[in-house]
This record gives C-alpha cells, structure tokens and sequence, in this order.
C-alpha cells in the first residue's frame, strides 16, 4: 500500500500585494497554503528582503554591519545606489530616522527632499518608515506619501496613534500601508479593520505586528504571525488576510549577542558571525511564520535568507 502524503486545504487565501513601479515592481503575498508548503496549495511569490538604508548615517549600529556601509552610509542616495548596484538589492527600506525630536528633529519638507533625490537614483521599489514617534510620524509621512506620488510605495507604519492621517495620505497619493499593532492578533485585526473603514482597499494593506529578535521574545512573535496567518487562511477571515511585513534588523542589531565584545563573552564565538547568525535565524524564523515583506540590514545574513528562500521553494 503507497503512502499518501496527508494534505490540509484551507478556504482563505492572502491577499496579494504590489508595489514600486515600472519593470521592478514586485508582488508579495497569494498564498493558499501555509509558509512553503506548496504541496497543498498555490504560493505565487517569494518573500520578499529590503535593504535597510537611513537618512543619516547610522550612529546606533554595532560595528560589524556598520562597517559594511562606512563607505556609503553618509549620504542616503549614495546608500541607496550601492545596495541596488552592488548588493544586488530587491527593494530599499528608507527609514527616516533623523526627523525624530530626540534624532535631529528634521522637518517633513527635508524628509520629502531625501526621498525624491532616492527616488530619483535608483529604479526598484522603496519602502518608506518614519522614525517610530507616534506624532512626528503623522506630519512625515503625509509629506512622504505626497512626495512619492505616483511610484506605489510602501509607506509606514500607521498606529493607533496616527492611521487616520497617514491612511488619509496613502489614499491620496496611492501608495500600499503598513499598519503596525504590539504583538496582539486582536489590536492587529482591530487596527485593520479601522483602516480599512477610512475607505482604505484591504489589497493596498500590509499588516505588522511587530518583531522581536532571537532570545528575546521570539517565540511569542512566532505564535502572533503564525496565529493571523491561520485566521485568514481556516477561518477565512478577511481583515487577517494581508501580507504580514518584518522589520528584522532594527530588532537584532541592538540585543546584547549582537553586541557584546568577544573578550566579555569569549564563549560565544567571534562578534561579526554572532551577529550575522542571530539576523539571520531571527529572519529564517520570520519566513517560516508567514512573513511576506522582511527589512534586513547585514548583506550576507540577507544572502542567507535569500539561499534559503530558494532552496525552500
């Protein structure tokens, strides 16, 4: 008697989501199916890995990935250009981080400006994250959204606090949103349903619900992904059905085994391939939960997880 590979089918799909424009968009989402598993369903598209870049040059990123940027990392545009040409970049997730009040505090109208002169250097799609403070982000991203009209962004992230302003702006200038709730399938499904009321087409949304690194938390943000991702495939439930997006790198390259010195934690093997290793199983984590849109920042960890990705497809 042959063996029959037991097969799970589910009557909810993930939405599909594109973004950037021209001959570089790219499309995430489309499954039918749990992460990788093909064999019960369709899964049309990889996961998809930004490149991170700053708008300033990162004075909070341990050495061992600071330094795989210190040639390039003064200038965003020229940032921008060397992970398309060189590293052979996907998509660049700009994050505005000197508009925040305690970063430099810089206005929406010189964010605008950075983003147009990004833009403007390179040709594949551009993710567009303000600095993560609630009330600056509302002004930003309006401006950003304006400032990118018409090239299908990715801007974020809406919270609670802000949505209604930056949902308005998306919605304006036809860009795809990330909307951003604390590891909470509950605040997550309620925070998209409120967008969503605004008018905003749940195909334009992207749902974050927030990441945490290897050893500090992991575990229950697995559990939160992998939660939402069964809520919109078996319960078919529609407001659970975007894209899931991971902001990877900004969660890894602060915990302590990313940069702790050798001669503090000798056990624990050289620095720059700690680091490397703890983005790249946080990320590998992420894929496996039902992460669609990843942002990373160490080139080979983001090489791994690209290997991985094909071999797993």
């Amino acid at each position: 008697m042959s063996f029959v590979v037991p097969k799970e089918s589910f009557n909810g799909k993930v939405l599909s989501v594109d973004f950037g424009a021209g001959d570089k968009s790219l499309v995430i989402g489309g499954d039918s199916a749990l992460p990788f598993l093909a064999f019960e369903g369709e899964i049309p598209n990889k996961p998809v890995i930004a490149h991170e870049i700053q708008d300033c040059a990162p004075d909070d990123w341990p050495e061992t990935v600071r330094n795989e940027y210190k040639d390039v990392s003064g200038d965003p545009v020229t940032w921008a250009k060397h992970c398309q040409d060189q590293l052979n970049a996907k998509a660049i997730a700009l994050r505005l981080v000197s508009t925040h009040p305690d970063r430099g505090d810089r206005s929406a109208e010189e964010a605008s400006q950075t983003i147009k002169d990004v833009l403007a250097a390179v040709n594949i799609p551009l993710i567009i994250l303000g600095s993560n403070h609630i009330e600056k982000d509302a002004s930003v991203l309006v401006s950003a959204a304006e400032a990118a009209s018409g090239q299908n962004c990715v801007i974020g992230k809406a919270q609670e606090g802000n949505y209604k302003t930056i949902v308005a702006a998306a919605l304006a200038h036809n860009h795809k949103l990330i909307a951003m709730s604390e590891l909470d399938i509950n605040l997550a499904k309620q925070l998209n349903i409120l967008i969503t009321q605004m008018g905003f087409d749940k195909e334009k949304l992207i749902t974050d619900p927030m990441c945490s690194a290897l050893g500090y938390g992991l575990e229950y943000t697995y559990s939160v992904m992998e939660r939402i991702r069964l809520a919109g495939l078996a319960q078919n439930d529609p407001t659970m059905q975007p894209p899931i997006f991971g902001d990877v790198g900004m969660y890894v390259w602060k915990v302590k085994e990313t940069v702790a010195e050798e001669n503090e934690v000798p056990d624990w093997g050289t620095l720059a391939e700690r680091g490397v290793a703890w983005e790249t199983l946080t990320a590998t984590s992420m894929i496996l939960s039902g992460t669609n849109l990843l942002v990373m920042r160490h080139p080979r960890a983001i090489e791994n997880i690209e290997k991985t990705v094909d071999e797993l497809v």
